[in-house]
């Protein structure tokens, strides 16, 4: 992980086949266009396929390795309804803080083929009126979340600009914890088929010698198989971002900012436990990054504000999303 952000730094230009190229860019914006619309859709509460996507820390850029820690947040208080900020008595949950801590690995056996495997763990905070509507009541839960094994192939060009991630969402977190709806669970209590591809590129302009980079990331969330009458909606999380490489600064072998455009997209969940009302939205996001290099360590941190958000129904949303990631190459 964060393997790719020093090939860069090297100088070299990362492009791959025009065609290839083209085709992500297209397919970007089309997935960017699908999220500003506000059509009807549905998902988990907490919105986490957001941290899949965002930033070039899995574009691998050679064969070997790279343990990695990832920490997100998110801290749900602001209702909201369509496309406005909606008056808080009109939603009875009234907060969702999340906290996210995941150990994962990436290796590539080669320069064509790779493997990654996360695993999460969550702490999740829920405050909620009474079902008699006699006040409100506060739980904390923490568990283990969703486990994901996926493989990669990045044989399309010599530079592995552009590759593929495919694998499965497994049905490891915990989604039966008494206090929680099925859609604020940890789990989701789905086990789903993952899709995505990404591509890094050169943009035709540079500071100081180093030219800037872009790269587009893209990933389908697919429930195939779904427990106790709940079916999660699919899910499509794409970004668009460009990054400078400035080179080593003071301690730091190399530094790179970034700034990243996510958008969202979610269909309604099914089944009789499912919130058919409150529940889903279509969301973009917009925020400044950073990753430094000593050595074979990376640090990555960044932020994303909700630039556009339109919910079904009543939902509370978090102003700010936050991430920081480290990890080892080996």
């Amino acid at each position: 992980m964060l393997s790719a952000l020093s090939t860069l730094a090297d100088g070299r230009p990362r492009g791959g086949a025009s065609g290839v190229s083209r085709a992500f860019k297209y397919l970007l914006v089309a997935v960017v266009l699908i999220s500003l619309t506000p059509v009807p859709s549905w998902a988990c509460a907490c919105g986490c396929g957001v941290f899949e996507v965002g930033t070039p820390s899995q574009f691998p850029s050679g064969s070997g390795g790279t343990l990695f820690f990832e920490y997100n947040f998110m801290d749900q208080y602001s209702n909201w309804h369509l496309a406005h900020k909606a008056p808080a008595v009109d939603n009875p949950d009234k907060v969702l803080r999340t906290q996210f801590f995941t150990l994962g690995v990436q290796y590539m056996f080669n320069r064509n083929w790779g493997v990654m495997a996360t695993l999460p763990y969550d702490d999740r905070y829920f405050k909620t009126e009474n079902d008699d509507g006699t006040g409100t009541n506060a739980f904390e839960h923490s568990a283990l979340g969703d486990i994901r094994i996926e493989g990669m192939y990045t044989g399309f060009s010599e530079d592995m600009s552009t590759g593929i991630r495919f694998g499965v969402k497994l049905a490891s977190g915990d989604f039966t914890y008494p206090n929680f709806d099925r859609d604020t669970e940890i789990g989701s209590g789905s086990t789903d088929l993952l899709l995505g591809g990404y591509h890094l590129g050169s943009l035709p302009f540079s500071l100081k010698g180093r030219p800037f980079n872009w790269y587009a990331q893209i990933l389908w969330d697919v429930p195939i198989w779904t427990q106790q009458q709940y079916h999660p909606g699919n899910e499509t999380d794409a970004s668009v971002g460009v990054l400078y490489n400035h080179g080593p600064l003071g301690v730091f072998d190399n530094v790179a900012p970034m700034i990243n455009l996510v958008g969202t997209d979610r269909w309604r969940d099914r089944g009789a436990n499912a919130n058919h009302d409150n529940s889903g939205y279509d969301r973009l996001l917009l925020g400044p990054g950073a990753e430094v290099r000593v050595g074979v360590v990376r640090l990555y941190s960044g932020v994303n504000f909700p630039i556009y958000q339109n919910v079904v129904g009543n939902q509370i949303t978090t102003p700010v999303y936050v991430t920081f990631i480290a990890s080892y190459d080996f």
